[in-house]
Order: C-alpha cells, then structure tokens, then sequence
C-alpha cells in the first residue's frame, strides 16, 4: 500500500508574482497612450457632432448678439465696443469651455468606460491626460471662431497677427489649467449633471463679473475689489493688452503665474482621486 506524504517546504513552489502591466509601461509608453486617447476623444466628436454646439455656434451668437446688444450703450458705437468685447468673449467662451473636461469625464466613469481601459495595457493616466489634451484642441477650435467672428463685425486688433497668437496661447494655457480643476470635479462628483451644475454656477459670476463685457471701472467698489482676486479679471485684460496694443505686462504675468499654481495644486489632487476612483 503506497502512502501519500504531504509535500515539503522545500517541494512547495514559490508563489509567482505577474508583473501588471502598469509596472511594465515606460514613460514614452504613457505619453504615447495619452495621445492615442486624445484621438479618441477627438474621434468622439465625429460621431456626435453636437458635442461642437458650445465651441462653434456659441462663440458665433454671443459675439454677434452682444456686439449688436450692448455696443451702443457701453461705448457709444459698434466700432469702439468691439476692442472691448472681442477680447472678453473669446476669454469667457473659451473658460467656460473647459467645463466640458469635468462633464465628460464623469459621463465615461458612470457608463463604465474607464473599467474597460483598466485590461488595456496602457497606463490608468492615459485617458485622464488624453481627455485634457483633446479639450486643448475644443479650446483652439473656440479661440480661431470668435476672433473670426470679431473680424467680420469690423474689429481690427492693434497688436497685429502677433498680439493675436499670443493672447491665443494665454488663453488656451490658462483653460488648459482651469480645466484641472473641473477634472477633480467631475471626478470626485456624483453625476454629470451636478458636475455641470457646479461648474457653470461657479464660472458665470466670474466671468460676467470680470469685465469681459463691460470695463470693470464702471462696476460698484465692492465689485472691483473683488476682481483683484478673481482669475479671470486678469486673463480679460490680459488677453486686451495683446490683442489691442500687443502689451506683455502684469496681466498677462499674473494669469501665467495662476495657471502655474493652479496646475500645482490641482492636477496632483486630481490624478491622486482618479487613480482611487477609475
């Protein structure tokens, strides 16, 4: 009769550890990936056009009906008032802009997209920096439409083709960093409706408040103080001192300085809560 012994210690095989995938991507890996995601959020857009209506035909209608609306009461005439709004429009279309990033991202965590790209062997970053990067292309979109448009209705700017590309780039940085912030939201948030609720309650008061639409001169005291702490103040007249007079000054230094620290803050937070929650 054969007897069975129980294997040794020294028969049990050691437990085997699979590296995940995760541990095997390279940071050229990860940048790659992020821009495949970005593709595909682009790739979105094909399909449903109507993701478009906020950075095409609202650029096209604000900028218009404002012109037309407030030109002759704030500054006498259509012609002056266009240096004052061209600018703040293109500041305010693009800002609230960026509210999408937070929006969307809730959306594909709630229908369970990002579950999929966990078997992917691609970094868990990707689409969080991929969704970023495709908004980067909605904000360009935004920008070259209302400074379209403002040619059209009459507006030259002062500072040339030069002043125009750079108030371009500070705004688009500038959102891109703003964008961090709605990302954390629409991580962190419950749905993509209160996500967007949150956002737009936020952003409106700013961005009317700013002077974009009207000069900030002509606002109650109390309210120019508080533009001194108010971000977008300092975009606006960023964005008019480049495109009017093609002027690098403090305006445009605090709102890169802003978006340098807001990225510090928020982009840490935000990538630290989808790695918990995606």
């Amino acid at each position: 009769m054969t007897t069975l012994t129980a294997p040794t210690a020294a028969h049990t095989a050691a437990p085997i550890r699979i590296p995940t995938a995760e541990n095997r991507i390279s940071l050229r890996q990860t940048v790659s990936s992020s821009f495949i995601m970005a593709y595909r959020g682009i790739l979105k857009i094909k399909h449903n056009p109507e993701q478009l209506f906020d950075v095409t035909v609202q650029p096209i209608l604000f900028t218009a009906l404002f012109t037309y609306i407030f030109g002759g009461a704030i500054a006498g005439n259509v012609h002056d008032y266009l240096p004052i709004l061209i600018p703040g429009i293109l500041v305010q279309t693009v800002v609230l802009t960026s509210v999408v990033t937070g929006t969307q991202l809730r959306e594909d965590m709630d229908k369970g997209v990002f579950d999929r790209f966990k078997s992917l062997p691609i970094a868990r970053i990707s689409a969080l920096a991929g969704a970023l990067i495709a908004d980067m292309v909605r904000y360009g979109i935004a920008t070259t439409l209302t400074v379209v448009v403002g040619l059209c209705l009459g507006y030259r700017p002062g500072g040339g083709v030069l002043g125009v590309a750079a108030a371009t780039v500070v705004i688009v940085l500038c959102s891109f960093a703003i964008s961090w912030i709605w990302a954390l939201v629409g991580v962190t948030g419950k749905s993509a409706a209160s996500v967007q609720g949150i956002s737009m309650m936020v952003m409106f008061p700013l961005t009317f408040m700013s002077g974009a639409f009207a000069l900030v001169s002509t606002m109650p005291g109390w309210m120019q103080a508080i533009n001194h702490a108010n971000p977008v103040y300092y975009m606006v007249n960023a964005c008019r001192d480049l495109m009017n007079d093609n002027v690098y000054g403090s305006n445009l230094a605090w709102s890169l300085l802003g978006s340098a620290v807001v990225i510090a803050i928020f982009a840490p937070l935000t990538v630290k809560a989808y790695m918990r929650r995606a």
